[in-house]
């Protein structure tokens, strides 16, 4: 049984491992609650409120939001406010938001936008663990929502999954496994054990294969010859291979003569926020436990 406990406020213990979440059905406000204007400039804060049931009157990058993190899905009535870390501020005045949602990444803005309405800051990436980081975010967002019971299920439904899915995997631990996104036809980015995939694959019992330190998640560019280390590994890619890096690697003697590559030990995945919160851990272990398991 997984067990971990967050470091910030809610010390609460998640012990498993992540599926799909029911996101349709917005939850009741707690009782005395207010409905909040939320607007989001962070994406971990973005995907939390989702999850809550609570859709945003506005958020940032939302054409690249809906390319790399695929769900939750947001709804096209949200105003797209551009680079999070230079938002139009002038058109986040005119949604009227009464609450917005960021995080110490984008600490130079702060000021200009806690002129235009209060600012909840929560940290998910900061070097250590991010999934019980997720899980905190996600009931401080509900305590200053009135949403703790939709926080508590999010929880809930988030270590029935891992738990499930961990015992799924039982069978594969034989193996580490890198989880990596490749650049172009010689580099890839390396996902540490501090980066949403990497905590992922701990609670599901995995190995990761990549040891060596990472800054904030991942380290880039990393040449191909660094998966030659652990020629018993698996790999898993996050998100399309660049059209401009596939004839490279196809080409590539390096590339072919890859243990796990040869031996049909290295999976496509289809797009997951690398920067989310709970969501994007549950879609990345569903979609890691199926190329696992194809591995097999």
């Amino acid at each position: 049984m997984i067990s971990f406990v967050p470091t910030l406020k809610r010390r609460a213990v998640l012990r498993g491992a992540l599926s799909s979440l029911a996101l349709a059905a917005a939850p009741a406000l707690s009782a005395g609650a207010k409905a909040e204007r939320v607007a989001a400039i962070d994406w971990a804060m973005l995907e939390s409120a989702l999850a809550l049931g609570v859709t945003p009157v506005a958020a940032c990058e939302l054409i690249r939001f809906r390319a790399d993190a695929i769900e939750p899905s947001v709804p096209e009535s949200v105003t797209d406010l551009g680079l999070r870390g230079s938002p139009n501020f002038e058109l986040l005045q005119l949604t009227r938001p009464t609450l917005i949602l960021t995080s110490p990444w984008y600490a130079q803005i702060a000021p200009r936008l806690e002129a235009i309405a209060p600012v909840m800051s929560h940290a998910v990436y900061t070097g250590e663990s991010p999934v019980p980081l997720a899980v905190s975010a996600t009931h401080a967002l509900a305590e200053r929502l009135g949403r703790e019971t939709a926080a508590r299920a999010v929880e809930r439904d988030a270590i029935q999954t891992l738990e499930a899915l961990r015992a799924r995997l039982a069978p594969l631990r034989d193996r580490p496994v890198y989880i990596v996104q490749i650049g172009d036809a010689r580099h890839f980015r390396a996902f540490g054990p501090d980066s949403m995939f990497g905590n992922v694959a701990t609670l599901l019992g995995l190995e990761n294969a990549w040891t060596a330190p990472t800054e904030f998640s991942f380290a880039a560019p990393t040449p191909l010859e660094r998966l030659a280390a652990r020629p018993e590994a698996r790999i898993l890619s996050v998100g399309p291979i660049p059209p401009e890096a596939a004839p490279g690697l196809r080409r590539s003697v390096l590339w072919n003569r890859l243990a796990p590559v040869a031996e049909g030990r290295f999976e496509v995945l289809p797009p997951v926020n690398p920067f989310g919160a709970v969501p994007a851990a549950l879609r990345f272990a569903r979609l890691a436990a199926e190329a696992l398991e194809r591995m097999a």
